[in-house]
């Protein structure tokens, strides 16, 4: 039944989201349709976030009848400090999703009133300790940019459009059996996978491997400090370690570093969404290679990341960089053209000594020589190699590749490297292939003990490693199951020798022809 629940409520988001593309299609590109569609979802949650928090406490001081939304707007600005310290920001009742979705047919200047909206939102946190998590969070949705129409009449007609088909999606946020946003963001790449999955090597995590990544890196673990990503995108990673822990269960909270401003505004957007309070998250927009942030902080028990692939940075370009402790152990810095393994040695310098990190990788670092070998060796000379994983192939939007999974710990039991063979795990869905629940649990069960399993999985000991010239590619250690078919030598002799008999046979019956013609 449960499963059954999450998917009708699944195809009910996905219509509602797809009348909206419908409606509006021609006049918003893909990409920053996705923007305006979640960027709406959020003032609309907010809004009923607010206002079922404020109506709550009044109804239980004994006004049953009370509706923050009908309230002046000048009675209730005498409670804008307190709400402003309990859920870090503030919204007039004339200013919330269903009042002014209510006006908006008739808002000649909708698009002025929805931009004073969002401003007045970010500005209500001004001078709180929530400044920094809504400091331009409404950045992305440009409710004055052409590329919604290119008049203001046809512009507003496009946000009544927008407003009205996000107040029809069926959500519940509290009480959804699917993650909505998280489900509508997936969505949404997906419609627009070819274009939009992939930008300057960032892939789209799709749940399932942000599900197995997040168990592994909190195996054996109910408790933890905090969670990091280093490239943390839209923080899907974050939430997933909130909803396989509990966010009561990570004391600390969630950390993050995103590049792009795009998908760190939707990273923020979606902590909120999530009900992780303002004082459990902070998210930086800074490049995390060159400018890294949180350099203070605890080190982290729990690191997941998908940063991105290949992609070019300073590296020895700047004289610094060979001094920074986190790359400095190395005594290399990763090619400037291949940043991946400078991504794991950062990762590596901010992990808690009793923690661990799961990234995903992409395949090539863990064979090419060079600055990259001398890293793979650093890594392995000092034990800090947990497992790789090898994925299946064709699991991301907008790519095919083959990924991996490098899990890194400061403490390990032995000098043993496990090596797992996952590129068989999976199901094929439409033009994609899929982890399911079961290949989930197994590779992270066969993580978690340890055994070799022929085909599958094996520890393997330091020094076969080191032979190995620090090659780390799964089929180095894990040899693939031969799923030819066997051949029976002796049928086959017998076989051809009966196929020249009766070749010979045809070749005598030609020959007598041949001769009767002849004659």
């Amino acid at each position: 039944m449960a499963e059954a629940r999450k998917e009708q409520e699944r195809d009910e988001l996905h219509r509602a989201i797809w009348a909206i593309a419908d409606e509006l299609r021609g006049s918003v590109d893909g990409w920053d349709f996705k923007s305006y569609v979640l960027g709406m979802m959020f003032y609309r949650y907010i809004s009923e976030n607010l206002a079922a928090y404020i109506n709550e406490g009044e109804r239980e001081a004994g006004d049953a009848g009370f509706d923050y939304a009908r309230l002046p707007d000048e009675v209730a600005e005498t409670a804008r400090e307190d709400l402003v310290e309990t859920k870090g920001f503030f919204i007039l009742p004339s200013e919330l999703f269903c009042n002014v979705r209510v006006r908006a047919p008739g808002d000649e200047n909708l698009n002025m009133t929805l931009e004073t909206v969002f401003k007045n939102i970010e500005r209500s946190a001004m001078g709180s300790d929530s400044e920094g998590n809504f400091a331009g969070l409404f950045d992305d949705i440009d409710v004055n940019s052409n590329k919604l129409g290119p008049t203001v009449a046809k512009r507003n007609a496009n946000l009544v459009k927008l407003i009205e088909g996000v107040a029809g999606m069926g959500l519940n946020y509290k009480e959804n059996a699917i993650d909505a946003f998280g489900d509508a963001y997936e969505y949404l790449m997906g419609m627009y996978a070819s274009n939009a999955g992939k930008s300057g090597g960032e892939f789209f995590t799709p749940q399932e491997v942000s599900e197995l990544l997040t168990r592994i890196a909190v195996a054996g673990k109910t408790e933890v400090n905090k969670v990091y990503d280093p490239a943390c995108g839209s923080g899907s990673l974050l939430l997933k370690a909130a909803k396989i822990l509990g966010k009561g269960n990570v004391r600390l909270g969630f950390f993050g570093q995103e590049i792009n401003l795009t998908t760190y505004n939707l990273c923020r957007i979606n902590m909120f969404l999530h009900d992780i309070d303002y004082d459990k998250f902070d998210i930086a927009h800074e490049d995390t290679l060159v400018s890294p942030q949180h350099w203070d902080e605890e080190p982290f028990e729990v690191i997941v990341s998908n940063p991105p692939y290949s992609i070019k940075w300073e590296g020895d370009d700047n004289p610094v960089l060979i001094n920074d402790p986190r790359f400095s152990p190395a005594g290399v810095l990763a090619p400037k053209s291949k940043a991946d393994l400078a991504f794991i040695m950062h990762a590596l310098s901010w992990l808690a000594v009793n923690g661990t990190a799961a990234i995903v990788c992409f395949p090539g670092i863990m064979y090419r020589g060079g600055a990259e070998k001398k890293i793979r060796q650093y890594l392995i000379d000092n034990n800090f190699i947990d497992c790789v994983i090898q994925l299946p192939n064709n699991l991301f939007y907008g790519t095919s590749i083959a990924t991996c999974i490098m899990v890194l710990k400061r403490s390990k039991a032995d000098n043993r490297t496990l090596f797992i063979d996952a590129s068989k795990e999976f199901v094929k869905v439409t033009n994609n292939n899929k982890l399911t629940e079961e290949n989930i649990a197994r590779i992270v069960e066969e993580y978690v003990s340890r055994t070799d399993e022929e085909h599958f999985s094996r520890c393997v000991p330091y020094e076969e490693i080191a032979e190995n010239d620090y090659n780390l590619s799964v089929s180095t250690y894990v040899e693939p199951e031969d799923t030819r078919e066997v051949i029976d030598i002796v049928k086959l002799n017998a076989e051809i020798e009966e196929i020249v008999e009766r070749q010979q046979v045809l070749r005598e019956e030609i020959d007598k022809i041949i001769a009767e013609i002849e004659v």
